[in-house]
């Protein structure tokens, strides 16, 4: 007979669309879910929101016929008073609970708890503990513990025999007989919704009990909010404990993915235990993904024990002893309310706290240069927001508690807020939270957390770092970054790049690394080695940094111009020491960053001369004003934006501002009239020919003889042909043509290994780029991050690509590569990585098509 279930709702849309993404996690209709939602129609037939007892007491009554139970959820407010009112109506006896649970996670749990055959009692109690897996991933308190339950009604009875949630998981008792088997968590998306609603079923009633490796507690299989909220990931290892059949049905959807591999790399190092193998365990720590390249896992015996694996972002090797962030400002607990006659003072001390914390990041920013700077300020602006501080401090006057108290309860709220706004604002939460921990370290008097001050070269390793953190590496003795979160296009990964710093990210298993331990970081393999031998430091010890005379070519003397990618005077200064032939791209968001209002005209002609200067009779390509989604201006893009990142940015900005546009043209022309650089300039986020050949003409109008555009959208790539006829030059921006191209967020932590420029549809996408530009006879560049790795190079080069651009640092590396090969070599690898269909496989490819013979 099993539990059915009633859906009460406001909305009918809301219980339609809520109901359809629950039954999806139960193939074949195995719950019945009736629904009692809306309050009829209008005369033209659109729904009416609201709530009818007497819908509710139909629905209940149909179920009763073919239900043991039914479990009623309602949405909010007048849907509880007709739930309520409907047990009055009803003409059945069934039992019926009313459930407290959030609507549409509770809804969810309750149709997959439903399935397994679980009571009325043990259906209500996972649909009321719904939210602990969101409250885990918020870090959040619960709502509700799972098995509560919701208020009884007639006809219902006391759990019997059902898992008594309240209690700490590790105090659940192992089913008798039980064997034991580890299995690694395969899918790139970890355990989401769909698989744990998929071992649930398979677990059924079996008490099969799951744990996280290696400390975590037992988790019961049959509770999908439970296994939500344990946060299996990608690479993780998971202990199985049970009856033979349940181990082994539940361990063959981990091996198979839970169906969502779908050509998707394996995690590096993974290693199936295999079927009676209890209690086996892989020879090799597992890492997030696979490094760029790397299909099959690093064995033990090939490459030393307990090998990590993650994404290369920034390429060398290093050596050195493992040392951790400072410790983390702990929360402030709870103390007695401040007396009223002190409150006034207390409050009086958050401003000036903000204010001293502040002071301090544009210090640091002062001593920075380039991405570093920008970084550093725009932390500091967040610590000077005068929100956090009057918020904070109203706090302290109206509630009484006390400073740091106030300060970490405003910061959690705002975090609150853009969380639920997603996307690129999600990611500033870790910078609030880098401001907030500084403020309370101020109250407080601990020192802030941070790189470790120290003198001797050590490896930094963290589950992520603020921006702050990551510019102030420049500062320390840090020789090689690992950390266990972030992507290849992060700030961190940015600015270890122009630092010059090997550096692996989402290697998960990092911080589990002893603290003291040697590591060999190696920055374009994506690997980190503990304990490397003797042969292996010796040999990294040994090996001679290359570096760059100031002619790109390849190895049959073909020239292929190599440029730096520059954001301000400092960048540029650093890039004519660093011999670069020009400046490939000069982001001019510096001048504009930070400000409440647009610079003058005078004012960006000696922000540009800076720039301009060190290249006296060398190409310039200047980019104009790259504004929006995750660098907002608040004199040229809405605050309110609902999708930044796919909105007003870039050139878009002129749209409405097209003075922004003029003023910055002209600025550019004096600035080159003033120097003797060879100046060329372009606009960012060019979608449609006629944007480009607007822009073209604005520039004739400025004065500027060469304009060109930025390829970063599919569009621009596809229309190649038709944008070179009415421009002089383009310029591939690889990071935001592959965020675009595979719809993933490049600040994402989780979609690090869609963000690679391996990817085929990327690769084949700048092949259509080379193309129309070698039929054309015209320049096709490439400025972003993967301009700077030396293991794309060849194929971008084989890909019609006529000039690198990259950070400073990148020069040497990436001309030591492509004096090994040539024109011939880099078509036979562009040819090689196009055929291909994974990323993985691209790089593969390309490898062997480049490997002597």
């Amino acid at each position: 007979m099993g539990i059915g279930i009633v859906a009460v709702s406001h909305s009918l849309r809301l219980a339609e669309a809520a109901r359809e993404l629950a039954v999806q996690m139960v193939p074949g209709g195995a719950v019945a879910v009736e629904l009692a939602a809306g309050a009829g129609e209008d005369a033209d037939g659109s729904p009416i929101l609201g709530t009818d007892a007497t819908r509710v007491a139909g629905a209940i009554d149909r179920l009763a016929a073919s239900c043991d139970g039914v479990l009623v959820l309602m949405d909010l407010g007048s849907a509880v008073m007709s739930a309520e009112f409907a047990l009055e109506l009803r003409s059945s006896d069934v039992p019926v609970r009313l459930a407290s649970a959030p609507f549409v996670e509770g809804l969810l749990a309750a149709v997959v708890t439903a399935a397994q055959g679980a009571s009325l009692d043990e259906v209500a109690g996972e649909a009321d503990g719904a939210l602990v897996a969101k409250a885990a991933q918020l870090q959040d308190e619960p709502q509700a513990p799972a098995g509560s339950g919701g208020p009884e009604r007639e006809g219902s009875t006391p759990a019997a025999g059902g898992l008594d949630a309240s209690a700490p998981a590790s105090a659940v008792s192992r089913p008798e007989g039980a064997v034991v088997r580890v299995v690694p968590v395969r899918n790139p998306a970890g355990m989401h919704a769909r698989p744990a609603a998929m071992i649930a079923q398979a677990a059924g009633s079996s008490g099969l009990l799951l744990r996280l490796l290696p400390d975590g507690d037992p988790v019961p299989a049959s509770s999908m909010m439970r296994l939500l909220a344990f946060g299996a990931r990608r690479g993780d290892e998971v202990e199985l404990v049970g009856s033979p059949d349940a181990v082994e049905g539940v361990a063959a959807l981990f091996d198979d993915g839970f169906g969502e591999m779908d050509g998707a790399p394996e995690p590096a190092g993974s290693v199936s235990s295999g079927p009676g193998s209890a209690g086996a365990r892989p020879t090799t720590l597992e890492g997030a993904a696979a490094a760029p390249g790397e299909s099959a896992p690093v064995t033990a015996e090939a490459d030393g024990p307990g090998i990590l694996r993650g994404l290369g972002v920034s390429p060398g090797r290093a050596i050195g002893p493992v040392a951790q962030l400072g410790a983390a400002i702990a929360e402030p607990g709870a103390a007695e309310r401040l007396p009223d006659d002190e409150r006034e003072a207390e409050a009086a001390r958050i401003p000036s706290a903000a204010a001293a914390v502040a002071a301090a990041l544009r210090a640091a920013a002062a001593h920075a240069d380039g991405e570093a700077a920008q970084i550093l300020e725009a932390t500091a602006l967040l610590a000077a927001d005068p929100e956090l501080a009057s918020a904070s401090a109203a706090r302290v006057r109206t509630d009484g508690v006390p400073p740091a108290r106030a300060v970490w309860d405003e910061a959690e709220a705002q975090s609150a807020v853009l969380r639920g706004l997603g996307g690129r604002m999600a990611e500033r939460v870790a910078d609030l939270h880098s401001v907030r921990d500084r403020i309370v370290a101020r109250l407080t008097g601990h020192e802030i957390p941070g790189i470790p001050d120290r003198a001797d070269p050590f490896v930094l390793v963290a589950r992520d770092l603020a921006p702050a953190e990551t510019a102030a590496l420049g500062r320390s003795a840090c020789v090689a970054l690992v950390t266990e979160e972030g992507g290849p296009t992060s700030h961190t990964a940015i600015l270890a790049r122009a630092l010059g710093i090997p550096a692996v990210v989402a290697a998960a298993g990092a911080t589990r690394i002893a603290a003291g331990t040697i590591v060999l970081v190696d920055g374009e393999a994506g690997t980190v080695l503990p304990d490397p031998s003797a042969a292996q430091r010796g040999a990294v010890v040994d090996e001679e940094a290359p570096t760059f005379d100031g002619a790109g070519a390849l190895a049959d003397g073909t020239r292929l111009p190599l440029l730096a990618n520059v954001g301000g005077a400092a960048d540029a200064r650093a890039a004519a020491e660093a011999h670069a032939e020009g400046i490939g791209l000069f982001r001019t968001e510096f001048c504009f960053l930070d400000r409440a209002a647009e610079p003058t005209v005078a004012e960006q002609v000696d922000a540009y001369r800076g720039v301009l200067a060190p290249f006296a009779g060398r190409k310039v390509v200047v980019r104009t004003l790259d504004a929006g989604s995750d660098k907002p201006l608040p004199f040229a893009t809405a605050a309110d934006e609902e999708n930044p990142a796919l909105g007003v940015r870039g050139l878009r900005t002129a749209w409405a501002h097209p003075a922004l546009l003029a003023h910055q043209l002209t600025a550019i022309a004096e600035a080159a009239a003033a120097e003797r650089a060879e100046v060329e300039v372009m606009a960012p986020m060019v979608a449609t020919v006629d944007e480009a050949r607007d822009f073209v003409a604005a520039c004739r109008a400025a004065g500027i003889a060469r304009a060109g555009i930025m390829i970063e959208t599919p569009s621009a790539a596809l229309l190649a042909a038709e944008l070179l006829a009415v421009v002089d030059f383009v310029s591939l921006g690889t990071n935001d043509l592959t965020q675009y191209t595979m719809a993933a967020d490049r600040l994402s932590a989780p979609l690090g290994a869609l963000n690679d420029p391996w990817q085929p549809a990327v690769l084949r996408l700048i092949g259509t780029v080379g193309a129309a530009g070698r039929a054309l006879g015209k320049p096709v560049g490439v400025c972003g991050e993967a301009g700077g790795d030396p293991a794309i190079a060849p194929v971008l080069v084989g890909l019609g690509v006529t000039s690198l651009s990259m950070t400073a640092r990148s020069l040497a590396r990436v001309a030591a590569r492509l004096r090994t090969v040539t024109a011939e070599d880099c078509a036979r690898a562009a040819t090689a990585a196009l055929g291909a269909g994974t990323a993985a496989e691209s790089r593969a490819a390309a490898a062997a098509a480049l490997t002597p013979r």
